[in-house]
């Protein structure tokens, strides 16, 4: 019996792309934004009909609205991305270098008495 795949995990089955390039699977922030932006699309091309009444440019609205959240969607969480595996990166090499540095005299908590004993 072979285990179904959980939704987060990348690599397991056949990988869903949109137009062919992005992989929206294993991509970060792509899925959230193409679902923002869809139901922003919706949202506006409903919102401009249910004023105006007019059929064409209200399905333009929607495309523009489908690309304003999309993009203002994947911008946004592409910026927290990048934030966050900078903070994790800064974190990595903190603790890499409390490993590395404990219990030596290069340790910056390690504190020097002013009595000159070297224990």
């Amino acid at each position: 019996m072979a285990a179904t795949p959980e939704p987060g995990e990348p690599g397991k089955g056949k990988p869903f792309k949109l137009l062919g390039i992005l992989d929206v699977e294993n991509t970060p922030c792509a899925r959230e934004s193409i679902l923002h932006g869809s139901l922003g699309s919706v949202v506006a091309g409903l919102g401009h009909f249910l004023l105006t009444s007019r059929i064409r440019r209200s399905c333009d609205v929607a495309v523009g609205g489908f690309i304003l959240v999309t993009l203002g969607c994947w911008f946004h969480c592409r910026y927290n991305y990048a934030k966050l595996r900078i903070q994790e990166r800064v974190a990595r090499e903190g603790i890499k270098n409390k490993i590395l540095y404990e219990s030596t005299h290069l340790d910056p908590e390690r504190k020097t008495n002013g009595s000159g004993s070297s224990h």
